[in-house]
């Protein structure tokens, strides 16, 4: 069954975590549209400025029409959490218990959206504080997967590949 995923981006995302996971769901025969704040604007990468393409804007999508959600790290998700139409996004993800995946700095999006409340899930260390403060649960592992709550997470670009067979197997169940 293919899957439409939403991933949200602008500039600064950590290349690899945008452009590993979304290899690895579309090889899996699934749809990843990149989102952002302008449609048609292109962003950079901060490691090794991967340029990537906004297909539409976040305020002109209605997240309905997704079924999962990708939130790269970088900087990008500290760019992103100051818009409340990005947050009301990744809200309705968290209410309709969709699956979230969220890498690295991905989860300070999450923290300003208000949904990691007894979450399980990980992140780079230096988000950790974050995480808990919001009411997260913090696991240091690899990848962790949260069935309830419907989050798969990871630290950094080094837990890519679990964190790429984790977010593909997830969506095969």
């Amino acid at each position: 069954m293919m899957v439409k995923i939403a991933t949200v981006l602008t500039e600064l995302f950590e290349d690899s975590e945008y452009t590993e996971p979304k290899k690895a769901l579309e090889a899996a025969g699934h749809e990843v549209v990149t989102l952002g704040l302008e449609a048609g604007q292109t962003v950079t990468g901060k490691t090794d400025g991967v340029e990537a393409t906004i297909e539409k804007a976040v305020a002109d999508e209605d997240p309905a029409d997704y079924d999962a959600l990708l939130i790269p790290g970088g900087y990008s998700p500290d760019k992103l959490r100051k818009d409340d139409q990005v947050l009301d996004f990744v809200r309705h993800f968290a209410m309709q218990r969709k699956w979230i995946f969220t890498i690295c700095h991905g989860p300070q999006l999450l923290v300003n959206a208000g949904v990691l409340n007894g979450k399980n899930l990980t992140a780079v260390k230096q988000v950790a504080i974050d995480v808990i403060n919001a009411g997260g649960n913090f696991f240091d592992e690899e990848v962790v997967i949260d069935e309830i709550g419907r989050f798969v997470s990871s630290r950094t670009p080094d837990d890519l590949p679990a964190f790429d067979k984790a977010i593909v197997d997830v969506l095969e169940k």
